[in-house]
């Protein structure tokens, strides 16, 4: 069993969302996409953002995203970002 649920992961990521905006997150297909790929990056050699001695990868993936360690972006936010 997934520890924190879907639906807590969504509240945590939709949480700085301004009311009247489009929520970041609205499903689980986009919570597992997320999670899937810090995976790959933390597989890859990237630094967990939370400690994860023993744990998997994918387990510390959704520990940082649910801590807010890490950030899912928007499509407009990571458009804009990568015209920086």
């Amino acid at each position: 069993m997934l520890h924190p649920s879907y639906s807590d992961l969504i509240n945590v990521i939709n949480s700085e969302v301004v009311p009247g905006d489009a929520p970041v997150v609205q499903s689980r297909y986009s919570i597992v996409i997320a999670a899937a790929k810090r995976a790959r990056q933390i597989i890859a050699g990237s630094e967990p953002c939370v400690p994860g001695y023993g744990k998997k990868p994918l387990s510390i993936a959704v520990e940082e995203l649910y801590e807010g360690q890490v950030k899912i972006l928007s499509e407009a936010d990571a458009t804009e970002e990568d015209d920086n």
